[in-house]
């Protein structure tokens, strides 16, 4: 991958950019979701260094402060009810937690959605609907069954035959499955049908929080209360890795009665905790959500004009929400021609791991107007020279 790459290794980060060891230096508009900050904010950097300088590990034999006030933070923002937090050192771990919390209460049989993503080890590989990253560690976790994502139907079937033994985990927006947004009315059906049926609703917002949807979280623009929520990525500040997840009380029980069924020795750590703490207060005092959703629409607005000439041919469509954006063609090769492309011009871009079609832009909420025209104009570049190859 690395040679693909050109060989080059990133050095030094800031902002929107990311430089490399020969000198150059890269527009963001990737990192996978998680600089909705950008690099190095400097409030979150401050925060670590200052808990680098007091107390970076916990002994875990006493309270520990930062942790409690990094999910006080949290919970002030997560949908009403979901007061409990779990930290973690990643989303995989976030949804390992959620797994197990899930058989605690007796539901241990998992609805998952097609092309979802929720992470490769284990558990989470088994949730995580692609052949390509299961197989070769097959047998999985037992009484998994797949659904189609956006198909209230075919969920319905799925638990009318698990009735109350069933955790639904489920993407507001699925991510690595190509941007791909559901209907209006979607998540609250699922969430109807989980209560009907008596099922543990998981939604997992490791992607799709913290803003990168121009809300706090997916389930804000229905009004959707999971018992658990999953967030992670940009909740690091894009400076120490930290996942968590959070509960409703009827739905933490469990872990509650018995601190000790699940832990970690990294978990929580009070550095991991002060970068969260950090970001949960630059993303409350620069009113990142907001600044989120407007520069999404602009970034939106701008890739479907840069695709415009190209669909029906090379481009099959263009599809975002917030900061988080897909250009689906009509080749698989294409993506790769272009991210190629984008990379050789100064920009880096992401490509979907549940779907080899999609071009996924994530880039930060603090993007200024001239890197923002840098990228329409080298988008356009690129497609107009993918598109020759690809023609040619």
């Amino acid at each position: 991958m690395g040679r693909v790459m050109g060989g080059m290794a990133e050095v030094r980060s800031e902002g929107a950019w990311i430089h490399a060891d020969d000198g150059r230096r890269f527009l963001d508009f990737g990192g996978y979701g998680v600089f909705i900050l950008g690099h190095r904010h400097p409030d979150v950097v401050e925060a670590v260094h200052r808990q680098i300088d007091t107390h970076p590990l916990a002994s875990r034999v006493f309270l520990e402060p930062v942790a409690a006030r990094a999910a006080e933070a949290l919970a002030a923002h997560t949908p009403p009810g979901l007061d409990y937090v779990h930290f973690v050192n990643s989303g995989a771990e976030a949804t390992e937690a959620a797994l197990k919390l899930a058989r605690a209460h007796g539901r241990t049989s998992v609805i998952t959605t097609r092309k979802g993503f929720h992470g490769k080890t284990l558990g989470a590989l088994s949730v995580t609907a692609n052949a390509t990253y299961q197989t070769p560690f097959q047998p999985l976790l037992p009484d998994v069954t797949q659904v189609e994502y956006d198909d209230p139907a075919d969920l319905e079937q799925a638990l009318a035959a698990r009735r109350d033994r069933a955790c639904v985990v489920v993407e507001p927006v699925q991510g690595e499955g190509g941007v791909r947004i559901p209907r209006p009315g979607y998540l609250g059906r699922v969430a109807d049908l989980c209560r009907a049926y008596g099922a543990l609703l998981v939604v997992d917002e490791i992607q799709t929080g913290m803003g990168r949807l121009g809300t706090w979280w997916g389930v804000d623009a229905e009004g959707v209360r999971p018992d658990i929520l999953l967030t992670g990525k940009g909740l690091s500040g894009g400076v120490v890795p930290i996942a968590a997840m959070t509960a409703t009380a009827e739905a933490y029980a469990p872990f509650g009665r018995d601190p000790y069924l699940h832990t970690s020795t990294f978990g929580a750590s009070p550095i991991a905790c002060a970068a969260a703490l950090a970001t949960v207060g630059v993303m409350e005092r620069e009113d990142t959500v907001a600044r989120a959703a407007a520069l999404g629409e602009r970034i939106l607005t701008g890739v479907r004009a840069a695709c415009a000439p190209y669909e029906g041919g090379l481009v099959r469509e263009v599809r975002g929400r917030g900061l988080l954006i897909g250009i689906e063609f009509t080749e698989d090769q294409a993506v790769g021609e272009l991210l190629l492309e984008m990379i050789a011009r100064g920009v880096l871009v992401n490509h979907s791991l549940n779907s080899t079609r999609v071009l996924r832009l994530t880039p930060p909420a603090v993007v200024e107007d001239t890197a923002l025209d840098l990228f329409l104009t080298t988008l356009a570049e690129a497609l107009r020279s993918t598109a020759a190859r690809m023609a040619g």
